[in-house]
């Protein structure tokens, strides 16, 4: 790849730079400009006022100049008169010579800058050393204001020294005057040439500023207003659903906006894509759904699209449905009532599900379902209405079918329990005259022979159990008829317990069965005291029929603020799993071929379940995890109440 050059570099950098830095960059420029601009206005105000200075500095240096020249001229001249006339008043002047030329010359050192004014002055200094020595001496010689003292040769030779001396130093002076001419001449110069540069430069930077700012804002907006009309542009080719190139490579706001909205073409063009896609499967979907009647609908109710499953259903094809109102699939005496109904439903509720009659093309009649749905915009503006059918004739027939074999088993049930309980009662009648002769018979055991003995004894036996298995059959009958009538009440559960446990003993001790009852024995129940009793004695009759010799039954009482539980476990074999679901089916002996010698009607456990559930319980199953062995389950309400018979 070719490197790029440093005008293209500074180019792309330009491109890439964000609006607001160019826009900054666009109102700096001529503001850094102008601040140059004031900056050398300022560097030439400094420099005008150090001109000054320094030609206020050489007219310093003059009069300073002058005024030794003066002094010195003033000294001599009173020193000349004091020797004339010989007054001290002349001397005045010397004095003052005196006081002050070692100020003035002591300023001019400090001031010269210039290195042949510092070279003058240094001779001058001497003369005025000189000149200062010879003035003393003159005012010191005797005889002043007398002719003598004027014509002495000393005097004569002091005078003439002393006119050198001034006019040596006068000389000097004037060569400092003319190079401080010089000089001034020269720093005004250079003021006005620097003064002249500043305004120049300043007028020039001003000018680049000014100009540089115009082009930059130009090339700024010129490239905004391009690059936004390129944009204008790719927006219309959008709009038209045509695909856009990317141009502007720029990393700037517009590049990147220039760049999504590329993406943003590609995206819609692939969402348009998909939507056509969509709707083409969904139509063939629709199309495909025979089932299922599935149509659209107006604002008014008026059919306006129409598929394979509505055809076949109803009979129409599109061409002869569409824009009918869709009241016509009603019969004659709901077509002006159900149709405005169900759809203001809709309109209000969003949905509305009706099942009815509905008329074929032909006149004939089936039993539907219908689902109406309002459809809405984004908006919440109501646009139509969806219209999904089915036909559910044959469910219809199938229900009624149902319905009717219903009410025949529940017949049937009936007229069974009628005869289980008028049975129950005739062999009652004669099974009670048995065993009372049997009784009788038994009253005389003494004078019956071994065998007769035996034959008394299993007649009760056999009586008896056949008395059991009527009570358990009319309970059976009373409870699925719902007659069975019982008193639930607060119950304490120890003693309830107790009381079972003390009724059972008898036969657990023949068995050699331990019986033990642990648990929350302060629990209460709401229960019916006798049925509650009765679930408990058959639990614990097949615990014992069940289990083996030597072994234990626990009763253990669990329970919260809502139920109360009562677990019965045994050690016996257990129910197979196989066999579980049949445990509560009246009159199923499980497993009837392994147990044929132990008594039972197979009625205890359904009895037991059916009273539980007659007092808001129920009675459940489930294998010992410990050891081998059942756990039956006894699930009741618990008592919210503390029952008086608890003590």
């Amino acid at each position: 790849m070719t490197p790029l050059s440093l005008w293209d570099r500074a180019t792309k950098a330009w491109s890439d730079l964000g609006l607001g830095p160019k826009g900054l960059i666009v109102v700096a420029l001529p503001l850094a400009i102008l601040l140059s601009g004031i900056g050398a206005l300022h560097l030439s105000a400094r420099a005008e006022a150090e001109a000054e200075a320094r030609v206020r500095l050489t007219f310093a240096i003059q009069r300073d100049i002058h005024e030794v020249h003066a002094l010195l001229a003033e000294a001599a001249s009173g020193v000349r008169g004091y020797r004339l006339t010989g007054r001290r008043a002349f001397l005045e002047p010397y004095i003052k010579a005196e006081a002050l030329l070692p100020t003035t010359l002591d300023r001019l050192r400090r001031t010269a800058r210039d290195p042949e004014i510092r070279r003058r002055l240094a001779r001058v200094d001497g003369l005025v050393v000189l000149k200062r020595d010879g003035l003393a001496q003159l005012a010191a010689m005797p005889g002043a204001g007398t002719a003598a003292g004027l014509e002495t040769p000393t005097v004569a030779r002091a005078l003439i020294a002393n006119k050198a001396v001034l006019d040596a130093l006068r000389g000097e002076i004037e060569a400092m005057q003319r190079r401080e001419v010089e000089l001034l001449a020269e720093r005004q110069a250079r003021a006005d040439a620097e003064r002249r540069r500043t305004w120049t430069l300043t007028a020039l930077m001003a000018g680049v500023g000014l100009l540089g700012g115009l082009a930059a804002a130009q090339l700024l907006f010129t490239g905004i207003v391009r690059r936004v009309r390129s944009l204008e542009r790719d927006a219309e080719r959008l709009e038209r659903g045509e695909p856009l190139t990317l141009v502007d490579e720029a990393q700037d706001e517009i590049g990147r906006l220039a760049r999504r909205l590329v993406e943003a073409g590609d995206l819609l063009r692939s969402r348009e894509a998909a939507l056509r896609e969509g709707e083409e499967r969904y139509r063939r979907v629709i199309e495909g759904v025979r089932d299922y009647g599935i149509f659209a609908l107006d604002i008014e109710g008026r059919v306006v699209s129409w598929n394979t499953g509505a055809q076949r259903i109803k009979g129409w094809t599109a061409d002869e449905i569409l824009g009918c109102h869709f009241s016509r699939f009603y019969p004659e005496e709901a077509r002006e009532e159900t149709p405005a109904r169900l759809l203001e439903m809709a309109r209000r509720d969003g949905r509305v599900e009706d099942e009815g009659w509905r008329v074929r093309r032909d006149g004939g009649r089936f039993w539907a379902n219908v689902v109406i749905t309002a459809l809405r915009d984004q908006d919440g503006q109501l646009t139509g209405f969806s219209k999904v059918t089915r036909d559910i004739t044959e469910r219809r027939r199938a229900e009624d079918a149902l319905g009717h074999a219903r009410a025949e088993a529940e017949r049937a049930s009936r007229a069974k329990s009628e005869f289980l309980s008028r049975m129950s009662h005739e062999l009652r009648t004669p099974l009670t005259a048995i065993l009372g002769f049997n009784q009788l018979l038994g009253m005389d055991r003494d004078t019956l022979a071994e065998d007769q003995r035996h034959a008394v004894d299993q007649i009760a036996k056999a009586g008896g159990h056949l008395l059991a298995m009527i009570e358990e059959v009319l309970d059976i009958a009373r409870i699925e008829a719902g007659g069975q009538a019982l008193a639930p009440e607060p119950v304490a559960m120890a003693p309830l317990l107790e009381e079972v446990r003390t009724l059972i003993s008898p036969q657990a001790q023949t068995a050699g069965v331990d019986m033990q009852v642990e648990g929350d024995l302060a629990l209460s129940a709401h229960v019916d005291r006798r049925a509650t009793m009765q679930i408990l004695l058959n639990l614990l009759s097949n615990a014992l029929k069940y289990g083996p010799q030597g072994g234990a039954v626990t009763l253990t009482l669990k329970g919260d603020a809502n139920r109360v539980w009562v677990e019965v476990a045994d050690e016996g074999p257990g129910v197979p799993p196989g066999l579980v679901q049949r445990l509560f089916t009246p009159f199923d002996r499980l497993d009837a071929e392994r147990w044929s010698g132990a008594e039972g009607s197979g009625l205890g456990l359904a009895l037991s379940r059916g009273l539980a559930q007659a007092q808001g319980g129920d009675l459940h199953y489930r294998p010992r995890d410990d050891r081998q062995g059942a756990i039956f389950i006894l699930d009741l309400v618990a008592s919210p109440h503390t029952p008086e018979t608890a003590a």
